[in-house]
């Protein structure tokens, strides 16, 4: 029965006596049947598109490892693309997209009902998954948050700072606002149809939500997010959130009440003895290995693992890294990091 999975049995709020665990990325580079896949799809986008090999990558990490979840193989800027910005990706660089500075641009984005034609892929990935995953793991769906998605279509490729979306916010606010509006209504339906589909649970990637600060992490970051928890708690009662405000700091701190969400996941900027004491009161807390430890392994992985689970045993938690696995990392190391945590 899907209550008792253990994932979902931590996200209602119960203390369990291993942490269930999953990793972010985890279906991805590191792993060479993935890499195969791949190269089968031919490039990216085509393998997010193509449901029958996004289905089979999404489930490689699962037989492979046996984690307690497993996590939609899709990209957090199909949702811009679905909203009419062209999207490419160049080998080794990342994402590229089509700009929007100004409201001429921001008039060319197509309504948020049209997105569904070019997601259904997706959708049938979530439904291939939900009949094809053992019984014991939970299928969960995702999106990135209206903040993060919109720095990417602001500047049209990831920045390290964020700089072309904070200037937009500054010196042209309502067309900025209109992008986080048409993004925040865009991510309510694309979520909502994965839940349709079969997600048991939904993540919001707010991936740069520490270079907000102040009141525009509130009105950007954790206003957007609250809405879309909303929306997505009225049409669908009992399917559990999890919101990622990544780097968030003191502003994790309340996170789990302002927004609805039933878990907050946390970064590895922020120690897990302080979040067992400041975010995890509040609900269930995810998190938060370094993912360097992927890369190096032996001891100190299997020492930081010990002292993550060791600090956030006396409440809900789930097992993950910090932010996403990276191509670099060891496959083994990820066995290793699974069996402390499970005490093998």
């Amino acid at each position: 029965m899907p209550a008792q999975k253990t994932i979902l049995r931590a996200l209602a709020g119960e203390t369990l006596p291993t942490p269930p665990i999953w990793m972010m990325r985890q279906a991805g580079r590191y792993l060479p049947e993935y890499r195969a896949t791949r190269a089968q799809a031919g490039d990216f986008l085509s393998l997010c598109y193509n449901s029958d090999l996004a289905t089979e990558v999404t489930l490689q990490p699962i037989r492979r490892y046996g984690f307690d979840a497993a996590i939609l193989f899709a990209d957090i800027l199909l949702l811009p693309q679905a909203l009419g910005a062209d999207l490419w990706f160049v080998t080794g660089e990342g994402p590229r997209l089509s700009t929007i500075t100004d409201q001429a641009g921001f008039d060319k984005l197509k309504p948020v009902e049209d997105i569904h034609e070019t997601l259904n892929p997706i959708y049938q990935t979530v439904r291939n998954l939900a009949g094809a995953l053992p019984e014991e793991v939970t299928l969960i769906g995702f999106a990135g948050a209206p903040w993060t998605v919109a720095t990417y279509m602001i500047a049209g490729k990831g920045t390290p700072d964020q700089g072309p979306a904070h200037a937009l916010k500054a010196e042209n606010g309502p067309v900025f606002e209109a992008i986080i509006d048409r993004l925040t209504e865009g991510t309510i339906e694309y979520l909502s149809s994965q839940i349709e589909a079969g997600a048991e649970v939904v993540k919001i990637f707010d991936s740069w939500a520490g270079s907000l600060k102040g009141e525009d992490f509130d009105r950007y970051a954790l206003a957007p997010t609250t809405r879309i928890i909303t929306e997505l708690k009225a049409r669908h009662p009992g399917v559990p959130v999890i919101a990622f405000p990544r780097q968030a700091g003191d502003k994790y701190v309340g996170f789990h009440e302002k927004s609805g969400a039933d878990c907050v996941a946390v970064d590895d900027s922020v120690t897990a003895e302080w979040v067992a004491q400041h975010v995890q009161p509040s609900g269930c807390v995810q998190g938060n290995l370094k993912s360097s430890h992927m890369v190096t392994g032996g001891d100190d992985l299997v020492r930081e693992t010990r002292k993550i689970v060791e600090a956030l045993k006396s409440g809900p938690h789930i097992f993950n890294l910090g932010h996403g696995i990276t191509p670099d990392a060891d496959p083994d190391n990820v066995q290793l990091m699974i069996d402390t945590v499970r005490g093998a």
